[in-house]
């Protein structure tokens, strides 16, 4: 996930994105003064030793930044370091999107309180637009605030499984490499082709057994899951053509809209009693709508053609980020036709 940098006329956001912000630098310690301290559990020390491994390992086979973040860990007290709230019109699947001075225009509005994103949230749903709002354990601040001891390591994400803690720092280390502004979906996907690839990696080099194989069964159901999504945002794309969002729907689009999403659910009810009681995208299921898709469309929708030009360079990181840095330097449309000559696929917010 992208930081929440910048400013705009909103002084209240501002106020509790800088509140938050500096109380999560204030609580985080640098590792080995958690590994010094006997009250820290021992199962922490644990992780926060694997995610040292993880650290050198990014800078020495993944070529990612060499710099302070992720050598500091915070306990927040809580499930998530901030939630993110994302809208979309009823029939379109394009985000809306929030605009600051250093980011760019980006397609979510992140808070620290829940229930300040539930409150915009609901602002928005009175307004038409369908959201949805859920937590992100960890954002990057793209090197930005490396001189304050730079990105921690947070308890949202420090005891996920070895396969999902790698994927979590080696993404969010991408995002210091390069930045698009104005383009969610390019600088997500592209964050999203490294954890996968360099999560990979790591597994197959220096990961147990167990730990390949938990991350095995699980990266099947998340592919499944993923492949129900786009499949879905297919139809649902088709369905609203997107030709103008702010119109009244047709009696058509409106019926079909409504078989679209009756049959993702009755898929995945189908795909979720193979998976031997595993309930983990359930939740989002139940609440899932034309937000929850784009969002999901950010992440993964360019990550094909981020892949083609990976195995393009040679499978060689440098040259792969060098690659990656001339795209992001292209006007927008001239990156988008590159991305889809390198691999046809759905532009997420075209």
């Amino acid at each position: 996930m992208l930081p929440l940098l910048g400013g705009c006329a909103d002084t209240g956001y501002l106020l509790q994105s800088a509140r938050g912000h500096l109380q999560m630098l204030q609580a985080a310690k640098p590792i080995d003064d958690w590994l010094a301290d006997a009250a820290t559990p021992a199962d922490l020390k644990q992780r926060l030793r694997l995610a040292q491994q993880m650290r050198t390992y990014a800078v020495a086979e993944l070529h990612l930044p060499d710099n302070a973040s992720y050598h500091r860990y915070a306990d927040l007290h809580r499930r998530a370091v901030v939630w993110n709230v994302v809208a979309a019109p009823a029939y379109s699947l394009k985000l809306k999107t929030w605009c600051f001075p250093v980011t760019g225009c980006i397609g979510y509005r992140g808070y620290f309180d829940e229930a300040d994103a539930k409150a915009l949230a609901g602002t928005l749903g009175g307004d038409g637009l369908e959201t949805s709002v859920y937590g992100v354990p960890a954002y990057s601040t793209l090197g930005w605030m490396n001189w304050a001891g730079g990105d921690p390591l947070l308890n949202t994400f420090i005891r996920y499984p070895e396969g999902e803690l790698a994927r979590m720092l080696f993404h969010e280390l991408a995002h210091q490499v390069v930045y698009a502004q104005d383009d969610t979906p390019f600088n997500e996907s592209f964050a999203t082709t490294v954890e996968r690839l360099g999560g990979a990696r790591w597994l197959a080099e220096r990961g147990s057994d167990t730990a390949r194989r938990e991350y095995a069964e699980f990266d099947t159901r998340r592919k499944a899951f993923r492949s129900l999504m786009l499949a879905t945002r297919q139809r649902l794309a088709a369905i609203y053509d997107d030709a103008d969002s702010t119109a009244a729907p047709t009696p058509a689009q409106v019926a079909m809209k409504a078989d679209a999403m009756r049959q993702f659910r009755e898929d995945y009810a189908a795909l979720k009693a193979t998976w031997q009681g595993y309930g983990g995208y359930d939740v989002f299921v139940e609440r899932a709508n034309n937000a929850s898709f784009g969002v999901q469309a950010a992440y993964d929708g360019l990550v094909p053609a981020f892949e083609a030009l990976f195995q393009r360079e040679g499978g060689d990181w440098p040259r792969f980020y060098d690659a990656v840095k001339r795209l992001a330097a292209l006007p927008k449309a001239e990156r988008s036709q590159a991305l889809q000559q390198l691999a046809p696929q759905e532009i997420p917010g075209a």
